[in-house]
This record gives C-alpha cells, sequence and structure tokens, in this order.
C-alpha cells in the first residue's frame, strides 16, 4: 500500500504543480506589464519591483491553489485511468476510500497553506503593497512626465515639457510650460528653460524652475495683467493620491484589514460590518475548496477511463466554471442581504460537498449519474476528433490521399509534404488545436467571474454576456496562439521520443532537420494567419468586444471622438509660432468652442509671444477661417508686454487648424490594423499627445504574429532533450520558456514606453534574441 500512496501522490502532485503554475501565471500576467514598467524607469529600484511581485502574488494563490488541487486530482486519476492501472489497483484491493485517503494527502496540505495564506500572508502583503505604492506614487508622477505630451494628473496643473531626461531620484525637464488651474477661466501660467523635479513626500513633488516667467490675469479685469520673472523658484505639487475602496471610516482597505479588525467590524450591524463579515468568511471559504473539489474529482478522475487526460481537462474547466458561478453569485446575493452571510459564502463549498459525496457513493455501488457526467469529457473529445477530421487531419485518413493533392505533387515533382511530413504536421496540428481550444475555454471562465459581480449588479440580460465572450475569442486566438504553437512542439517531440519513432525517422536516413521541417511549416503559416488576421477581422472584433465590455460594465454608451480633451499642442507652419490651445468646452457637431484661450510661443525657447482669448469661437466654413467673439489678445516681447486690444467679434486667418484637428479619435492599439495605426499616430503627434507606447504597439503589429515561429524553433531543441519523459514534461517546459519569454517581452516593452529603448528595439528584440537562442541550440543538436 505504501507504494501505492507513493505512486498516486507522485502522479496528482505532478499534475498540481504544473496546473498552479500555469494558472498564477495566466492570471498574474494582467499585471506584469505595469509591474515591469517600473523595473525600467529610475523611480523604483529593482528590490521594490521584486517586492511588488511579491506582494501581489499572495492574492492571486488565494484563487489558484483549490484549483491546482482540482487539475491535480482530476488529470492525475484520469491518466492512472486511462492507462488501466486504476483497474488494476482496484482489482488488487485499493477501493475508492482508499483513493480518497490517499489524494486527501495533498487537499490538506493545500488546504492548510491556503487557510495561512488567506488568513496572514495575503492581509499582510496587501498592506505593505499598499504602503510601497504610496511611497513610490510621487516619484512615480515624476518619471512618468513624457516630452511633446500634455501632463494631467497633477493636482489644479497641466504640464507640458519639450524634453525629459531621468537621474538618480530626480527628473531634469526642458523648456517647460505649466498652467495652475485653480481658476479654470484665468490659468497663471508659468514658463522656465529648465525645472527639476524631486519627490518631496508620499503625494507630493516639488519642482525648482530655473529661468523663466509667470503670467497672472485679473478674472474680473483682463486689462490687469502681471509679469513676473526669476532665475529660480521652487513649487510644490500634490500629485494623484492612491485611491482605494475603503470600509467605512477605517484607514486600512477591506483587503487589508487584520483578522482581528474584521472580527470587531463584523460585529457591527452595519452596512459595512456586512461587508466585513463576508470578507471574514471568503478568508475561510475559499482555502476549504481545495478539500470540497477533491471529493468531487476523485470519482469523476476514477471513472473517465474512456476519455483519458482529454477527460480530465474538460471536467476542470467545467467544475471551475460551476464552482466560481455559485461562489459569485452566493456572495453577490449576500451583498445584496437577500441570503445570510454564512449560507452565501459557504453555498458552493456546500453543494460541491454533497456533490462529491454522492458521486462516491456511485463510485462505490455503481449508478447512471457519475457514468453520465464522465461522459462528457468522451462526447467533448469525439467532437473535437470529428473537427479535426473535417479539416482532413484525422490520423485514420490516408495522408495525401486524395486525388487533388497527388495531382498538385505530380505537378510541382514537389518532394513536400511527404507522408512522413504529413504525419509529423497531423500530430502537430491535432495537439495545437486541442490546446488552443483548451486554453481559449480557460481564459473565457476567467473573463466571465471577472466581470461576474458587474453582470448581477447591472442586471446585463445574458445575451449581450455572451456576444462580448464570441467576440472576445479573437483576441484571445491571437493571444494564445504562439504559447500554444511552442506546447504544440514539444508534446509532439516529447510523444514521437518517447515512442522512439524519431530514433526510426533517423535510422530511414532523414536528417533531424528534416524530420522538423513540416512544423516550421506550419509555425510560419500559423504566423501568416496571425497576421492577416489582425489585419483584416480582429481590430473589428476587439472594438465589438470593448463596447459590450463597457455595456457590461454600467459605463455610458462609449464614443471614440473626444472634444472635452481641453489642451492641444499646434506644431509651428512655415517661421511661424507653436500654438497651445485651451479650452473649457468644444461642441464637436457645430464646431463651437467657449472660453477658448491660444498661446503662441517661439518654438526654439518656448517664450509667450501672444495670449488670445474668446469667451466663444465658431468656425465660418465661408470664410475658412476661426471667428472668434468677446475677447482680447496681448502681445509680449521679453518679460514686457507690448499691446493689449479687445474685440467683440474678429478673425484670426493665421490660425489654420480646422475643426477636424480638434476631434481627436481616441482608440486602442488593437482596435486598428497596422496602416490604420500608423496614420492614427501621425495624426496625434501633430497634437502633442502621447503616442510612445502606440509606436511600440504599431511595430509589435508585425514582431508579434513571428512569436509563433521563434516558440516552435525554441521548441524543438528543448523537446529533444526531454528524451522520453513524456506530455507532462513537454507542458511544463513550455510554461517555464513562456513565463521567460514574456518577463522578457514584457521588459522590453515598457523600456520602450519609457523612451529607454528605441520602439524598433523594444518591439523585436525579444524575438530576435530568443530566434537566435533557438536556432543555436537547434544547430548544436546532432542531427
Amino acid at each position: 500500500m505504501r507504494i501505492f500512496r507513493r505512486y498516486i501522490l507522485g502522479e496528482v502532485t505532478s499534475h498540481a504543480l504544473i496546473g498552479g503554475v500555469l494558472f498564477t501565471f495566466v492570471l498574474f500576467m494582467r499585471d506584469l506589464g505595469r509591474i515591469l514598467e517600473l523595473a525600467v524607469r529610475n523611480s523604483a529600484s529593482i528590490g521594490d519591483v521584486f517586492r511588488i511581485y511579491l506582494y501581489t502574488l499572495p492574492n492571486v494563490l488565494s484563487v489558484t491553489l483549490p484549483m491546482a488541487v482540482l487539475v491535480g486530482v482530476l488529470l492525475g486519476l484520469s491518466r492512472l485511468a486511462s492507462d488501466s492501472e486504476v483497474t488494476a489497483m482496484r482489482a488488487s484491493g485499493v477501493g475508492v476510500g482508499a483513493f480518497v485517503r490517499i489524494v486527501s494527502i495533498l487537499a490538506v496540505a493545500v488546504w492548510l497553506l491556503s487557510l495561512a495564506n488567506s488568513l496572514w500572508i495575503a492581509p499582510h502583503s496587501t498592506r505593505a503593497l499598499l504602503r510601497l505604492e504610496q511611497r513610490l506614487a510621487g516619484a512615480q508622477a515624476g518619471f512618468e512626465v513624457q516630452p511633446r505630451v500634455f501632463y494631467e494628473d497633477f493636482r489644479n496643473y497641466v504640464l507640458y515639457v519639450e524634453d525629459v531626461r531621468t537621474g538618480a531620484g530626480a527628473a531634469m525637464w526642458h523648456r517647460v510650460f505649466l498652467a495652475d488651474l485653480t481658476q479654470p477661466a484665468t490659468p497663471v501660467l508659468t514658463t522656465a528653460e529648465q525645472a527639476v523635479a524631486v519627490n518631496d513626500g508620499p503625494d507630493s513633488l516639488r519642482l525648482r524652475l530655473l529661468n523663466g516667467e509667470q503670467h497672472q490675469t485679473a478674472p474680473a479685469n483682463p486689462a490687469q495683467y502681471n509679469i513676473s520673472t526669476f532665475g529660480s523658484m521652487d513649487l510644490p505639487i500634490q500629485t494623484g493620491a492612491m485611491t482605494s475602496q475603503r470600509l467605512g471610516r477605517s484607514d486600512e482597505p477591506l483587503l487589508a484589514a487584520s483578522n482581528a479588525d474584521l472580527l470587531r467590524r463584523a460585529r457591527a450591524r452595519t452596512p459595512d460590518g456586512r461587508a466585513a463579515a463576508i470578507e471574514w468568511q471568503k478568508r475561510l471559504s475559499y482555502p476549504a475548496a481545495c478539500l470540497v473539489l477533491m471529493l468531487v474529482a476523485v470519482p469523476l478522475g476514477l471513472s473517465s477511463k474512456r476519455g483519458g487526460k482529454s477527460t480530465g481537462f474538460v471536467l476542470t474547466i467545467v467544475l471551475v466554471f460551476l464552482y466560481y458561478l455559485f461562489s459569485s453569485v452566493g456572495v453577490a446575493l449576500t451583498r445584496q442581504q437577500k441570503v445570510p452571510v454564512t449560507l452565501g459564502v459557504w453555498g458552493a463549498n456546500l453543494a460541491f460537498a454533497l456533490g462529491g459525496i454522492v458521486l462516491l457513493r456511485q463510485m462505490a455501488r455503481g449508478g447512471v449519474a457519475l457514468q453520465s457526467i464522465s461522459a462528457v469529457g468522451l462526447a467533448v473529445s469525439k467532437m473535437v476528433n470529428r473537427l479535426i477530421a473535417a479539416f482532413g487531419l484525422s490520423r485514420d485518413s490516408a495522408p495525401g490521399s486524395t486525388a487533388s493533392v497527388q495531382r498538385a505533387r505530380r505537378a510541382l515533382r514537389s518532394r513536400f509534404p511527404l507522408i512522413l511530413d504529413d504525419y509529423v504536421m497531423r500530430q502537430f496540428t491535432g495537439n495545437f488545436l486541442t490546446v488552443l481550444v483548451s486554453f481559449i475555454l480557460l481564459s473565457l471562465v476567467f473573463s466571465f467571474f471577472e466581470l461576474l459581480g458587474d453582470i448581477i449588479r447591472n442586471r446585463t440580460p445574458l445575451i449581450t454576456v455572451g456576444a462580448y465572450l464570441i467576440n472576445l475569442i479573437p483576441y484571445m486566438l491571437y493571444q494564445l496562439a504562439p504559447l500554444c504553437v511552442l506546447i504544440a512542439v514539444l508534446v509532439t517531440f516529447g510523444v514521437l521520443n518517447r515512442n522512439s519513432e524519431i530514433t526510426a525517422m533517423k535510422a530511414t536516413g532523414t536528417s533531424l532537420y528534416r524530420i522538423v521541417a513540416p512544423m516550421l511549416v506550419m509555425a510560419a503559416v500559423v504566423a501568416t494567419a496571425l497576421f492577416a488576421f489582425d489585419q483584416t477581422y480582429l481590430p473589428i472584433a476587439n472594438r465589438r468586444q470593448e463596447a459590450l465590455r463597457s455595456v457590461i460594465k454600467g459605463h455610458p454608451p462609449q464614443t471614440f471622438l473626444r472634444p472635452d480633451r481641453k489642451w492641444i499642442f499646434a506644431e509651428p507652419t512655415g517661421n511661424g509660432p507653436s500654438r497651445i490651445f485651451y479650452y473649457q468646452f468644444f461642441d464637436a457637431d457645430r464646431d463651437v468652442f467657449a472660453n477658448l484661450s491660444v498661446f503662441e510661443f517661439q518654438p526654439e525657447t518656448l517664450a509667450l509671444e501672444r495670449r488670445i482669448y474668446a469667451a466663444s469661437a465658431h468656425w465660418d466654413p465661408r470664410g475658412h477661417e476661426w471667428l472668434l467673439e468677446n475677447g482680447w489678445q496681448r502681445s509680449f516681447q521679453g518679460a514686457g508686454a507690448t499691446g493689449y486690444q479687445t474685440f467683440g467679434a474678429a478673425a484670426f486667418p493665421e490660425i489654420t487648424e480646422e475643426p477636424g484637428y480638434f476631434k481627436k479619435e481616441e482608440r486602442l492599439a488593437q482596435e486598428m490594423n497596422y496602416g490604420e495605426l500608423s496614420r492614427y499616430i501621425g495624426d496625434l503627434r501633430r497634437s502633442g499627445f502621447d503616442t510612445i507606447r502606440l509606436r511600440v504597439q504599431l511595430n509589435r503589429k508585425l514582431a508579434d504574429p513571428l512569436i509563433a515561429l521563434v516558440m516552435a524553433v525554441l521548441g524543438v531543441p528543448f523537446a529533444l532533450s526531454m528524451g522520453r519523459r513524456g506530455s507532462l514534461t513537454g507542458i511544463a517546459m513550455a510554461i517555464a520558456v513562456a513565463i521567460v519569454f514574456w518577463v522578457v517581452s514584457g521588459a522590453f516593452e515598457a523600456m520602450g514606453n519609457v523612451h529607454t529603448l528605441p520602439v524598433m528595439i523594444a518591439a523585436w528584440s525579444p524575438d530576435l534574441l530568443f530566434g537566435f537562442v533557438g536556432s543555436y541550440l537547434l544547430l548544436r543538436t546532432p542531427t
């Protein structure tokens, strides 16, 4: 019995570790870019970035640890059942109860770990993360300022800088324009040749402005105008303070509250007390999911003999979906005071515990319910096989047997694809499609539960939710396809190695490079298809899913036109001045401004030359010019004013920017193809908007599809180095390689976003780096 215990525990533990790492990686990817961007700025040390990773991990583990137990038990026992090892064990006297006792060792161990994480580690980590983010917030604000971009995240200030240079603990800005909007109708302007930004507290920044001047107008009398010059001036600026969901009047967010504090608040008969009670019960119920999911997984895993691992994976996704659906619905009903706290939070655990007991009794005595549930995976597997056969990829079909293929071969007299190539490509394509469909389903489950609270709160119709998920599938397919290529290569070569088929191929005189050629061809086809997909259908689907997401979130109907942009920069034409437009209202339909100010500067020094103000302005299409009403203009020479004029109505033909210039369309990079994004970037750059991130994304539209080919080149030598360790080792290796690749890719993208690297290097370096590594390892592999 001791041998059986070790063997079964080893099988379920290995699957649980891989499943836990995979789920944690998928959930952690959402914060990866934001955290990596801190690493490439000087505002956070490497130690701070590592601590942010460390503090974020416990809250993710609260969700993924129960899922890891479920995956480990289901897939581990399904593998034993598919190889008839469960039948042999039961024939030797190992009953269902023995399987439960053995597997419960893993479940109890993970439950204790999850309980410690939920009660102590996660709250402490959340508190530490909030303190660290608060400490970094002020310093980060100074380093987030980008050149030639209006920065509006300071309290009551708008900043425009021509050039930015960062140093240790400070940032140096050149040619600075700063507007104090305490009185929005009459902003106080400050210009300076240089400014040094230094962190002055958790939510404060101190600017030392050098060689500048300040312009101030009296709100009631614009004729009173004050200009003051300075050689040096210190100016404190408040940064946007971090906001978080608070619990009542407490100084700590809900997730960061200690257990004693939660219990104290839970005793209060108030809405805040109910929220504290819910949080306290969740800290106990989520770890208990390790035990109840194990009870359900044991009978389902033991009964999935016909479906094998595919049945186990399908049931895993279904059970994860059902558990978190019941749990989220119960918590939502509890928040609405429709059910008691204990019943709402623990309802999913109670339902799954009861279901597990019933299925265990069915397993011991035999019954229809368990057979019906275990048949779901087999039915899905058959459906996938029929789909594969429909594409001509069935393993039972003779490769290249159709008359059209034979005629094409004779016509082209080609030696590709041979029967061997067809065999390898069928293996690869079958694995690729299986993994891709599984990952998409898993991602859809995560996305659904991320929005479930909004769905219940806003009473979103299920047809809207379904439409959103359907339109989300293309984006997931584009993102997950390269990782699926890597897994398919590793699994395919792992199986071929384990079955000694690669040895047999080499024995016939076939080179290793010839064996991997069909996989590289298929990877190149995937890469080409991804690029074409991104240029045609994907932007349309992304726009639809963004609009539907806004509906689910309860946001107002989304509009991409942003007439509320109050600051726009205009490049000089010829020898003319640079202009900055500021307005409080713009009617994009009638092309009418309210409270419009125009600031004209010398392009070289950013010194103010003229200032125009109008209570209203409208576009005259016949005269092709702007007509300004009830305003004034003032000219400047050096530090003095040289002229002041008022007007009731006046035309300014020198302002050549047409109404379309002010109707900037705010769109996401994934909602445009390469040509649209390129034109969009050019339009925004002429108006002084930040385009560095969009330029990185523009280059990645070419680089990202090639990741599929890079993953194939990188996966072959890793697959060959695994020997006969099989598909499970291949999946583990794929996860490790994917984590390294996406961390490196995210780091390079973050460096491009903050001007540390040129955009082309930031976008293409991961492909080139990993492509060279894969090619080098492949060339060193014995053929």
